[in-house]
């Protein structure tokens, strides 16, 4: 299978986020640690104080009714939710900016499939459904893996608008730092990069009926020029 070998499979052990491989992802990545920092320094601190007030019986009134620990409770969270609070707006602004995208796709959620279609080519639209696999295949991506994958060129801006035909979908890719849902009847906007060729494996994340765990997706990020001719056989 054609970038097999750049595919990471998510296993039982995987505990911390897929692979990066896209800016988005990277700045959820660095976000979650410097929030994990905060809260290790917060525990730390915490527990220290717990741990002290439990061994030491003999407790002072500086322990109890001291202004300066007043003062310092109230205006140490003040200043954590400010060193949470800056990179949050910030990666907000990014998730929701639009980059001039190249290439535009229309993305509709079915019960249980999905549909894609090239807005800046005419006629490139089919659905998407997935594969089962049979005994002794060994190229199908069990529950993961699709007939038709959604082909985009990578270091190219993708803008995607999510609908859907009936219930509530959601369009989603770990490793790209992609997830926005599918409403019927109203249109939602995701941008994004893809740094280099592979495949990127996503499913729908909104329940949405019997077999919502069947509505695999799959990406296929080539080349710009393999994006040209691919689009030319369709």
């Amino acid at each position: 299978m054609k970038y097999l070998f750049l595919l990471k499979i998510p296993t039982f052990s995987a505990l911390r986020f897929q692979n990066a491989n896209a800016p988005l992802i990277e700045e959820l990545i660095f976000f979650h640690d410097h929030i994990i920092t905060a809260l290790i320094i917060i525990t730390v601190i915490v527990s220290y104080n717990i741990i002290s007030i439990i061994t030491n019986l003999n407790i002072d009134k500086t322990s109890t009714e001291s202004q300066s620990l007043e003062i310092f409770w109230t205006v140490a969270p003040t200043l954590v939710l400010i060193f949470i609070g800056i990179p949050s707006i910030r990666i907000l602004y990014i998730l929701d900016e639009v980059y001039s995208p190249l290439i535009s796709i229309k993305i509709n959620g079915h019960q249980w499939y999905w549909s894609y279609e090239f807005t800046n080519f005419q006629n490139i639209e089919f659905d998407s459904f997935m594969l089962r696999q049979q005994t002794n295949q060994t190229n199908i991506i069990r529950l993961l893996d699709v007939d038709t994958r959604l082909i985009i060129p990578f270091n190219t801006q993708i803008r995607c608008l999510l609908t859907a035909a009936d219930v509530l979908h959601a369009w989603t890719i770990p490793r790209l730092g992609v997830k926005a849902d599918a409403i019927p009847g109203r249109l939602n906007q995701i941008n994004f990069i893809v740094n280099r060729p592979g495949l990127y494996l996503g499913q729908c994340s909104e329940i949405c009926g019997a077999n919502h765990s069947f509505m695999p997706i799959i990406i296929e990020a080539i080349s710009p020029e393999a994006f040209i001719k691919w689009t030319k056989t369709q």
